[in-house]
């Protein structure tokens, strides 16, 4: 499975680098050293190399490798626009992979709500985000696991009349910079992060 999606993110990687642009560094908002750019992702040091995808020293062989190189594959110049933030449901393409989405990257996150909030200084920090303060839900924060797709998440306690929730938002012009199914995948492995940032 590994050697498959090694592939994948290769063939991307390979494109990249066959046509590549001299802004590169511009459009993913990454540092340039000759042919290789450093960003962060999913909340660690990033390296994309005409070899493949380094996170955090390691080589990604899985999923997040293919979320990266498409990030790198297709990012424009384009400014993100955080307002206003829309919902998974509300990108053109969407219908396919929302059931998904919601499990994934919203409800999986359910559970530990109450920990995500006592926790919040911390996610915000490995993400280099912001803690939201416009009132939303009972609180609310925006994390960039890719420099420019940022997701907004709010989030309600439970009380005696309803359960925890959560939505996860994106930016106004999210599907600027990635293909909707590798959207999809940011949020499910933003959540994966935060529950691996948040567990004993």
């Amino acid at each position: 499975m590994s050697d498959r999606l090694l592939n994948i993110q290769l063939t991307y990687v390979r494109e990249l680098y066959a046509r590549l642009p001299d802004d590169l560094e511009r459009s993913l908002s990454a540092v340039r050293e000759g042919n290789v750019f450093h960003f962060k992702a999913f909340g660690q040091p990033c390296t994309i190399t005409p070899e493949g995808i380094i996170l955090s020293g390691e080589l990604l062989t899985g999923g997040m490798g293919i979320i990266i190189a498409l990030y790198a594959r297709y990012a424009p110049h384009d400014a993100v626009q955080l307002s206003p933030p829309k919902a998974f449901a509300q990108i053109k393409g969407s219908q396919p992979h929302q059931g998904a989405f919601r499990t994934r990257s919203e409800r999986s996150l359910v559970p530990y709500v109450g920990v995500i909030r006592e926790s919040m200084d911390r996610i915000v920090q490995v993400f280099d985000g912001f803690e939201n303060r416009d009132g939303s839900g009972d609180f609310s924060f925006t994390l960039f696991p890719l420099p420019k797709i940022p997701l907004s998440y709010v989030f309600y306690v439970a009380d005696e009349e309803f359960p925890a929730s959560v939505i996860c938002l994106f930016a106004a012009n999210a599907e600027s910079f990635m293909p909707v199914d590798g959207l999809a995948d940011v949020g499910e492995h933003t959540a994966e992060k935060i529950i691996e940032l948040i567990s004993p």
